[in-house]
């Protein structure tokens, strides 16, 4: 399959869960996959994968909370690769377990400069690169909760939120100019955040019954939603948000 052959891509948050999924994916689907993570042993292990499987990608060790950072993932994607075609926006943190009036402002400013700051940055970046070679595909990653609401995910669920009008925002700057934004919102989706998340006693059981579908999703199965909104399969999408969700929203 070559869905993305010869496509250059970068994903932030790519060393674990769906970010991980979406790099050895969209590796087997031809493209170049520059991998921006803070981790380097799990960056590299990533890449590394990728490679042994005949992929192509590079690992930038990336702190998406600096600016800098930022915009040093986007010109290493493009000194190694030339141009940059597709940006995966994934990288985010959780904060739990504290109702608004118990946040600290600490606490609120880190998970909006991580989860929706971030993403700005990125795309301040990225689009100026896209625009310069015809036009690109983003793909930000959201949340069910930036669909929803749920009690002690107050700073957690106004970023994710935001990424959604964010992501509005920039498909309308942008359209005119072959650049599409779309956004996904994961339900409930294995990975350590969710391991986190499920922890207290009687969490897993509940979080499990607002999800018609069953069960929890694979970091794979939102990855392909990404996929796809990357490809020219979904060349007349953007400014949509996907919920891959299991059923959560459709309540």
């Amino acid at each position: 399959m070559s869905r993305l052959q010869n496509k250059v891509v970068l994903i932030t948050g790519g060393s674990s869960g769906i970010g991980e999924a979406a790099v050895e994916l969209f590796a087997r689907e031809g493209a170049k996959v520059a991998v921006a993570a803070r981790r380097i042993e799990e960056g590299e292990r990533v890449v590394a994968r990728v490679r042994e499987a005949g992929g192509d990608a590079i690992f930038i060790r990336t702190d998406v909370s600096k600016a800098e950072d930022c915009r040093n993932a986007v010109a290493h994607t493009v000194e190694a690769f030339g141009r940059l075609d597709i940006a995966f926006n994934n990288a985010g943190i959780e904060i739990l377990g504290k109702t608004l009036v118990e946040h600290e402002e600490e606490d609120w400013d880190r998970l909006m400069g991580i989860n929706l700051k971030v993403v700005f940055l990125s795309m301040k970046y990225e689009i100026p690169e896209m625009l310069k070679t015809g036009g690109g595909a983003i793909v930000n990653t959201s949340s069910v909760l930036g669909l929803v609401g749920m009690p002690g995910l107050a700073a957690y669920e106004t970023a994710k939120h935001g990424l959604i009008g964010l992501g509005k925002c920039a498909a309308l700057e942008y359209g005119g100019r072959n650049i599409r934004v779309n956004t996904i919102c994961p339900g409930g989706t294995k990975s350590d955040m969710l391991d986190r998340l499920i922890a207290p006693p009687g969490a897993r059981e509940a979080l499990l019954a607002i999800h018609p579908i069953g069960r929890f999703g694979e970091a794979a199965e939102v990855a392909e939603a990404a996929l796809f909104l990357a490809s020219d399969a979904a060349s007349f999408i953007t400014g949509a948000t996907l919920a891959v969700d299991g059923g959560f929203t459709a309540a």
